[in-house]
């Protein structure tokens, strides 16, 4: 008999750890919903999975705005709402400034993004997850969620507030028979530096010089092995950093 494949959404699909994370679960018995802000490169990841023998509905929004996600919803098709993990993925840092000289418009952009994209895409899939009494939901937090570094302020205040939010869900959740995981990574090359630096490769560079730091498939592996354990098992929370890095703002580079 053929194992029914389970659904898997994940944010922030088009690269990186999402990127990474929907093409493990395509090789492994997942269908996925993937969503981001890139359609051209949701077409191509589409195209992707399609050949891992897995179904894939994507759709290209923005998790920021409200009305957006909520059109997301009520256009996802009926056979799409069984999702059995929701992959709060989708995080950005927008700038590495002292508050004095924060930019206004990067708090925003972070908070936005961070905090409130993840609570408007989990709370349509709560539901979902309630009414079938079963689901993982796995929240992207960062190192930056437990400990502060030098300019980090407001996105590390977004990455406490998704650690929060994670303990918060975990213990409403578990009366619904929904287990929730966070994970925290350190320092993964992905497009992050280069988002933070606003497309300065240079500099988004130089953050992973002198160290081999985590890559995306890293931490893509750490939510299979979390969505893979025994029903009554749980994994609350993941820390995961490079052996280079022992704390937030802290790598040991090759001399």
């Amino acid at each position: 008999m053929k194992t029914l494949k389970k659904i898997a959404l994940i944010t922030g699909a088009t690269s990186g750890i999402g990127k990474e994370t929907a093409i493990l679960l395509s090789k492994n018995n997942f269908d996925l919903i993937i969503c981001g802000r890139r359609n051209d490169r949701l077409v191509e990841i589409e195209k992707n999975l399609a050949g891992n023998g897995s179904k894939v509905y994507f759709k290209s929004f923005d998790i920021r705005d409200k009305n957006e996600v909520d059109d997301f919803f009520k256009t996802l098709p009926d056979e799409w709402k069984n999702i059995d993990v929701l992959l709060n993925n989708a995080g950005l840092a927008s700038g590495l400034s002292s508050f004095a000289d924060g930019e206004i418009d990067d708090w925003e952009k972070m908070i936005d993004t961070n905090v409130k994209g993840l609570l408007y895409i989990s709370k349509h899939v709560i539901p979902l997850m309630t009414e079938k009494k079963s689901g993982h939901i796995i929240n992207i937090g960062s190192i930056a969620g437990k400990e502060i570094y030098p300019y980090g302020n407001v996105y590390c205040a977004t990455k406490f507030a998704v650690d929060a939010l994670t303990k918060a869900m975990r213990r409403e959740l578990a009366e619904k028979n929904i287990k929730v995981t966070g994970i925290y990574p350190g320092a993964v090359e992905t497009e992050f530096s280069l988002v933070r630096f606003k497309g300065n490769k240079e500099k988004a560079s130089k953050v992973y010089e002198g160290y081999e730091n985590l890559v995306a498939n890293d931490i893509a592996q750490a939510v299979f092995w979390s969505i893979n354990r025994p029903d009554h098992v749980n994994i609350n929370e993941i820390v995961i950093m490079p052996q280079a890095q022992p704390a937030a703002g802290i790598i040991v580079k090759n001399q």
